[in-house]
């Protein structure tokens, strides 16, 4: 994500309803369980306590749901394979709003209940057994309105349509979910508009989208394990362009008519830099790239899985270059908790650094050394290593993470820093890790100590004094 600066590092059928939260007729034919624990409220991040839900493993999500930008009213079935990972007497789903109709569980009806943005199901599941959990909800998505630096993110009607963006915890304000990096799943979007609306979701488009009754169905799949907060549902009047990068990966590129002009650049430069960042970081991880352009004014751009989204403005090159970027680092290998954000920003904006150099617009030294030169930058005072809950995007989770990376590099040399970031990609694809695992990979391959630079640069307050 880019939060709030618009240059690079260089400078079915809908029904209006009350809402409830009572269980649905019939729901208690299932009976309590008979053993097991409820599962935990959340997924065990200290700073998202309420994130995500303990005592089971998502596999997959089927999204089965239809949106119309009229009423702002979306409807469908969410489907949830997973795997219990302890004896459950009941589970937990994050969901934000709406009305739920039914929860089935094994195919059969489940009682649930709901709280704030939690909703238990009750039901008995074996530990490593198999489940599948059906929701059907209708309702107006809530977006969250952060008053800190997140401002509003999740699902956000727009005048055409919606514009979604989940971090860090937004899936919840459109589909029930275990919503936390931590558990990531594979997805199907079966998304259902109006006629000449466009609904672009994650991975590929299976087949033309179908046209009935005055709406249009499009199918989209993901097959590579993805974090719920890089799930979208964007939808809205788009002009299309597809076809394939220079190396042959499958790009799409959509864009608002108002920003019809960006539509060949977006495409073309998609293309591009996700080829050149495969030289660089290893094999591109997905089946398809590209970018979104929407006319909301969200004041920052996401890297939505395969397809990065950006919020009202004409995105240079270097914002490319870092949702792109985290396509590898924050998409395909994903943090476990929060605090660790500058896995993804820190390297995402060193990204942007080595695309400046390659396009010969400044080098990463020289970026390096402009930001070092200001030691009154407030950076210094936020140890990036541990991102805050209440200032989750500070820049100094961006800027000085990037510098830690430069740091090591100028510690190691080249050859092995390149190997190291390699190696991280390739060991940890489609999967979690944390600066723990990244710190200790570094050591291994480079064959030196190196916590005196990552304790200044990560944890410690202060401008450090270890360059490397």
């Amino acid at each position: 994500m880019l939060q709030g600066r618009f240059t690079s590092a260089l400078s079915g059928a809908l029904i209006v309803v009350t809402l409830t939260s009572c269980s649905p007729s019939g729901a208690s034919d299932r009976g309590p369980a008979r053993s097991g624990t409820a599962g935990a409220s959340g997924i065990g991040d200290a700073d998202f306590p309420t994130d995500g839900n303990g005592g089971y493993d998502v596999g997959h999500y089927t999204l089965a749901l239809g949106y119309d930008p009229a009423s702002r009213r979306l409807a469908g079935t969410t489907t949830i394979d997973a795997t219990a990972t302890e004896n459950l007497s009941s589970f937990n789903l994050d969901l934000r709003g709406f009305t739920v109709d039914a929860v089935t569980v094994g195919g059969r009806s489940a009682p649930f209940s709901r709280s704030g943005d939690e909703m238990t199901v009750t039901a008995d599941l074996r530990k490593g057994v198999p489940f599948q959990a059906v929701v059907t909800y209708q309702g107006e998505p809530q977006p969250v309105r952060d008053s800190s630096n997140l401002g509003s993110y999740g699902f956000i009607p727009t005048k055409d349509g919606s514009f979604v963006t989940a971090e860090p915890n937004g899936a919840k304000t459109w589909f029930p979910s275990n919503d936390h990096p931590a558990d990531k799943a594979t997805y199907d979007f079966r998304l259902t508009v109006p006629d000449g609306v466009t609904a672009i979701a994650n991975g590929e488009l299976q087949g033309r989208p179908a046209s009935s009754g005055g709406k249009t169905t499009f199918v989209w799949r993901e097959t590579h394990p993805m974090a719920s907060y890089l799930a979208t549902m964007t939808t809205g009047n788009f002009l299309v362009k597809t076809g394939t990068s220079e190396a042959g990966t499958p790009v799409y590129a959509a864009v608002d008519p108002r920003y019809q002009g960006q539509l060949t650049r977006l495409y073309e430069l998609s293309g591009r830099i996700t080829d050149y960042w495969s030289t660089i970081f290893g094999p591109y991880p997905f089946k398809s790239t590209g970018g979104v352009i929407d006319d909301y004014a969200s004041g920052y751009a996401l890297e939505n899985q395969t397809k990065p989204i950006y919020g009202g403005f004409e995105p240079d090159e270097g914002i490319i270059s870092h949702e792109l970027a985290h396509q590898w680092f924050g998409d395909s290998v994903s943090i476990s908790r929060w605090k660790d954000l500058w896995l993804n920003e820190g390297f995402a904006t060193y990204a942007e650094w080595l695309w400046s150099e390659h396009q010969g617009q400044g080098t990463v030294q020289q970026i390096f050394d402009r930001h070092y030169r200001n030691a009154e930058d407030p950076i210094w005072n936020y140890p990036p290593g541990v991102a805050q809950k209440n200032d989750l995007f500070n820049n100094s989770v961006y800027t000085r993470g990037a510098m830690a990376l430069h740091a090591l590099r100028t510690q190691v040399g080249d050859q092995t820093f390149f190997t190291i970031i390699r190696r991280w990609a390739a060991d940890h694809q489609y999967g979690n890790a944390t600066t723990e695992q990244f710190t200790a990979l570094a050591e291994q391959l480079s064959g030196q100590k190196l916590g005196e630079l990552f304790g200044q640069w990560l944890f410690d307050k202060g401008r450090p004094t270890t360059l490397g």
